[in-house]
């Protein structure tokens, strides 16, 4: 499928955290439509009479249903095509990515399909401005796709047969992309870097690692689950509606740290992140180590943590010294990863460290 642009009718959204956004230029959807909250009735007014009271049409009886405030109501996600343009700041493309896969085995699976909405981020409000680029592409993996696969995607081996992903295409929306984000980037990364080098050479965020969602007052990072905690939901599994899905959830203001994730996306590209390594970790440590959050690297033989800045490595060896060697003198490895290495399957920088 080619790239392409799409310029589409004027619509207000009403979501958590993005109500005060200007208006949106949106794609029409099969179904639903923007719901305004309002408030709670007289308490026991009855849902059903309230409903029928309603014009008619399913939003006024969607808003009728939420006035008595025993009812939520999800709304199909409209995908923003055009975002206002917000001022003449600096700004930075981003790249928000998404595969579906034969299976998780990057060195054995293959792509099937590959999604991108490519757009530039005002660096200010961390909001997107301007036109959304677009590119979806189907891929025969010359593999046949396990049946659970095809059900959970819908994507069939008839879909593919004589596909492929257009790499003139994809390198040269890539050109011109600053930051490539995808919600598991660990999954993602290894992927598309064995289909095409190029993205091997381009910085990468995690959408679903580098945000602190738990922090944010959300009970599950997982994509479906934070779209619905902004009141809507899509057709999930399928790589265009699950960019268009992030790019929504991540440009909706946090609640705690009062910015978007976007934003925090970006800034934490820039800073190097850490994997320390328990290096020669007593055995009756490894209880204390797991519930720390700790993970068994089975070849390497040790126990490791992933840490996002340098002051959270300073504080995670002087918990190692006293909790896990007993305050005697060690040394332990120390990996670093910035935006290029990280979640790739590439090591990092790699030097030791004496506690």
């Amino acid at each position: 499928m080619k790239v392409h642009k799409a310029h589409l009718n004027s619509e207000q959204f009403d979501f958590p955290f993005v109500a005060e956004l200007p208006t949106l230029s949106t794609q029409a959807p099969r179904g639903g439509a923007k719901g305004v909250r309002s408030k709670r009735p007289v308490e026991g007014s009855p849902p059903v009479a309230i409903a029928q009271g309603a014009s008619g049409d399913p939003e006024s009886m969607a808003i009728a249903l939420e006035a008595t405030g025993d009812y939520r109501i999800l709304r199909r996600l409209k995908p923003t095509m055009v975002w206002p343009e917000l001022n003449n700041g600096p700004r930075q493309r981003i790249a928000i990515l998404d595969t579906e896969t034969t299976g998780l085995d990057h060195t054995r699976d293959k792509v099937i399909e590959l999604a991108m909405l490519c757009v530039d981020v005002d660096l200010a409000s961390g909001i997107p401005v301007g036109e959304v680029i677009v590119y979806d592409g189907l891929e025969d993996p010359g593999i046949p796709i396990p049946k659970e696969v095809q059900e959970m995607t819908g994507i069939t081996q008839d879909m593919v047969r004589g596909q492929r992903i257009e790499d003139e295409s994809v390198l040269k929306l890539l050109a011109d992309t600053d930051l490539v984000i995808a919600h598991n980037a660990g999954f993602d990364r290894p992927f598309c870097e064995g289909r095409l080098a190029r993205f091997s050479s381009l910085p990468w965020a995690c959408s679903l690692s580098d945000i602190n969602w738990r922090g944010e007052g959300r009970t599950s990072a997982k994509l479906e689950n934070l779209a619905q905690h902004l009141g809507f939901f899509y057709d999930a599994h399928r790589a265009e509606m699950d960019c268009h899905a992030l790019l929504r959830v991540i440009t909706a203001q946090l609640p705690v740290t009062g910015r978007t994730a976007l934003s925090s996306l970006i800034q934490k590209a820039d800073k190097p992140s850490f994997r320390l390594y328990a290096t020669n970790a007593p055995y009756e440590s490894k209880d204390v180590l797991k519930l720390r959050g700790y993970r068994w690297n089975a070849e390497r033989r040790v126990w490791h943590m992933r840490l996002e800045d340098s002051a959270a490595l300073d504080a995670e060896c002087i918990w190692l010294k006293e909790k896990v060697y007993g305050n005697r003198s060690a040394f332990v490895q120390v990996e670093e990863f910035d935006a290029l290495t990280r979640y790739s399957s590439r090591n990092g920088l790699e030097s030791q460290q004496r506690l």
